[in-house]
């Protein structure tokens, strides 16, 4: 690590190291002076490992113990160390590598300190079975280090020792030993190797020193206190190297192991070894012939169970790609499962788990429910593939402009959701609003905002964004609205009306009114326009504002459609039949843009005339512009309706955005003048120059034109000045249920109209 090249505290002990070294070979033949040289230079590298120790103690929590054990044997050293150096300073002429017995003591606490910190930190070992093994390859190294201890240092093949000073020696091979065994075995050890193998090292290359021969034994050499210098170093160096590592990498990660060590054959071997080594002199050749015997057949054993290992890890590395594969294939599957395939974001599912587990951990989350406002527009007029663009691109923009820990996912179609976890009313609509102008340029999208409260789940949470999103689009769409209770209140009526709806044919509850449509010039009546009403049984009277927008959203249109069609039809046919006067009256029926697309709907209306008798020319179908703006499906109907000789009207005309294109489009024959245009047109200039604007198109391309709305006189000879044709309105008369009509019909007295 390049950091610790300029560490302050891997240079300082470096250089205190080396200062040691120039002091030792300044003061070659005088082991006096070289003895204090290497008692002063302890110290700092003792309180090096003491400090270092415990920095890592609150750096790294999960090996707390661990680092409380090693940083009070550091300070044990310091301790012990500091006493010999002021001795050694202050009695020059005993001073000398061996320690008191006060340095000694402290030494010794320090160690025990060290082995309890092996012991201390965790091994990793879950199951029994890899306790089992961990123990017997740590037994094995143990007892391997504490014979070659036993012969080198406590007993060892030349000259008795002193024995504190072989006891010492001992301990350090079998710490350093357990040290090693432990680093190598467990899975997760408390230091990275670069900050293990030193301070493993320290107590092995200490206890080595003692079973060095000649002038290392005399410790009257520069090079013999150099050596016996080198382990504080090492052991100093371990936690602060360690600390780097954390810093940088963060905590040691998990090591993986193999499937076996090679620490207790390596055990075996310098088992074997000392065992030879302390054979006495003058064996007999057949004990030599026994002991090789032993020796090779242990070997050749080791080396059979090696190569078996080798198989094995083979086997297990091939199972572990096939593994690997299998998990590889598990993810994809667990995220094309949870995953939109256009955008890659959440899907329903899993966004519904996510919101599931806030709402269970009391998390209040808030949800957005995001529909784009005339989606279907740009799939019909630029193709599916600039849809899909579209999508991805919006789920970039949502993506980019919420927090980390929102979750944004693809309902279905042009809706989206965004779970905000831990979020209020308030800051749901901020976010909203940011989301609104992060799509502007792009497109235009209505957004519900909704909030959790005790109890709900997440199909309420998501049904009351869905509500607040309607009534976004419902308010002109582009904007964004919270849900309230009252239009929770709201859409429960609506759905209690959607569900009346559906048996209101089959109950006889529908009827139709007929409002006369009459010649401009003489007043007469040449037409009826057909209007639903609906006389509900507990509710009365429902206004067709309220009830035919819902039939439209629900599909029940279709039906109540097809039923009105049928009933004016063969109403109308009847009144031609039983009044002379109505030979030439035209009915108009007004028919949804659902109704349009219907498959077969020319086809139904080709069977209503047909049944009921009444010839096409009679039949007008009222469209909206809206229920025709852009939509092949519609035009190709419409086309299909003019080819039985039916009249279409454009009813409303005026009130949609394109309204003259549709003009070269649509097969009319009839412009009916919204209401809007005659309301205030012998007041404001602006609508009468509209009104004279149809009443000029439709002279043009030979359409007739109607006016609707029309309640004063005044308005009726405005709009007969203009050009227009005929009328509609309260001056002419309400919309009347059939029996009035026949009364107008009888009071026509045989008279053709």
């Amino acid at each position: 690590m390049k950091s610790l090249r300029r560490d302050a505290v891997l240079m300082a002990l470096v250089a205190v190291t080396v200062t040691g070294l120039v002091l030792f070979a300044l003061f070659e033949g005088d082991p006096h002076r070289q003895s204090q040289v290497f008692w002063c230079a302890q110290v700092p590298m003792d309180a090096a490992l003491a400090y270092g120790a415990w920095r890592l103690r609150a750096l790294v929590p999960h090996y707390r113990r661990f680092w409380t054990a090693i940083a009070f044997a550091g300070s044990s050293f310091t301790v012990g160390d500091g006493f010999q150096a002021g001795y050694v300073l202050l009695h020059p002429a005993t001073a000398s590598p061996t320690g008191t017995a006060v340095q000694s003591a402290f030494f010794i606490v320090g160690m025990l300190s060290n082995v309890l910190a092996c012991l201390l930190f965790p091994h990793g070992l879950r199951s029994a079975r890899e306790r089992l093994v961990f123990w017997l390859d740590a037994t094995t190294v143990l007892v391997g280090g504490g014979a070659m201890a036993w012969v080198f240092a406590v007993y060892p093949v030349t000259a008795p020792a002193d024995r504190v000073t072989a006891s010492i020696t001992a301990a350090l091979v079998v710490v350093g030993a357990f040290a090693a065994t432990k680093a190598a075995l467990v899975p997760r050890p408390p230091m990275a190797r670069i900050a293990a193998w030193p301070m493993v090292a320290a107590p092995v290359v200490q206890g080595l020193v003692a079973f060095l021969p000649g002038p290392f034994q005399a410790q009257d050499r520069s090079y013999v206190f150099m050596v016996l210098l080198l382990p504080s170093l090492l052991i100093a160096i371990g936690p602060r190297i360690q600390e780097g590592v954390v810093r940088a990498d963060g905590p040691t990660p998990a090591v993986k192991r193999k499937p076996y060590s090679l620490l207790p054959y390596g055990m075996i071997a310098v088992t074997f070894a000392v065992f030879l080594i302390s054979l006495p002199d003058g064996v007999s050749t057949r004990f030599w012939g026994a002991t090789t015997g032993v020796v090779v057949i242990t070997a050749l054993v080791a080396a059979r169970q090696l190569i078996a290992f080798q198989d094995n890890v083979r086997l297990i590395r091939r199972l572990d790609v096939a593994l690997d594969h299998l998990t590889d294939q598990e993810v994809l599957l667990r995220e094309q499962a949870s995953t939109d395939g256009l955008t890659g974001l959440a899907n329903r599912t899993h966004f519904t788990d996510r919101l599931q587990q806030h709402l269970d951990a009391g998390r209040s989350p808030s949800v957005l429910l995001i529909d784009l406002d005339d989606f279907k527009t740009v799939n019909d007029t630029m193709g599916h593939a600039a849809g899909d663009a579209l999508l991805v691109e919006v789920a970039e923009r949502l993506r980019a402009t919420v927090r980390a820990d929102d979750l944004v996912s693809r309902l279905g179609g042009d809706e989206f959701t965004i779970l905000l976890p831990g979020t209020g009313p308030e800051d749901a609509r901020r976010i909203a609003d940011e989301l609104q102008s992060a799509l502007a340029g792009h497109t235009r999208a209505s957004i519900g905002v909704a909030w959790a409260r005790p109890g709900d789940e997440p199909a309420t949470l998501l049904s009351n964004a869905d509500i607040a999103m309607y009534e976004a689009k419902r308010r002109g769409k582009g904007t964004s609205v919270s849900f309230s209770d009252e239009m929770g209140a709201r859409t429960a009526a609506d759905a209690e009306i959607i569900r009346d709806l559906a048996t209101a044919v089959d109950a006889g509850e529908l009827t139709l009114v007929y409002q006369p449509i009459v010649s401009l010039d003489d007043l007469r009546m040449t037409g009826v326009e057909a209007l639903i009403r609906w006389n509900h049984p507990t509710r009365g009277p429902v206004s067709p504002v309220e009830f035919i927008p819902l039939a439209e959203r629900s599909g029940h249109i279709v039906a109540i459609g097809a039923w009105a069609l049928r009933e004016a039809c063969r109403q109308v046919a009847r009144w031609r039949a039983d009044f002379p006067g109505a030979r030439h009256l035209t009915v108009g029926v007004n028919v949804a843009g659902r109704q349009l697309r219907s498959p077969g709907f020319v086809d139904e209306v080709a069977a209503v005339l047909r049944d009921t008798g009444l010839p096409p020319g009679r039949l007008s179908i009222e469209v909206t512009e809206t229920a025709v703006l852009d939509d092949e499906e519609s035009s190709a109907a419409l086309l299909g309706l003019r080819a039985l000789g039916l009249r279409l009207a454009l009813d409303d005309f005026g009130t949609a955005a394109s309204s003259l294109g549709l003009l070269l489009t649509v097969p009319v024959t009839t412009l009916k003048l919204d209401r809007s245009f005659v309301e205030s047109i012998t007041t404001v200039g602006r609508q009468a120059a509209v009104a004279n604007a149809v009443s000029q198109m439709a002279t043009a391309l030979d359409f007739s034109s109607v006016a609707e709305g029309i309640e004063t006189e005044e308005q009726r000879e405005l709009i007969r000045s203009l050009g227009y044709e005929y009328g509609q309105g309260y001056l002419f008369g309400r919309p009347l249920p059939p029996s009035e009509v026949v009364a107008r019909l009888e009071a026509l007295d045989g008279v053709v109209v």
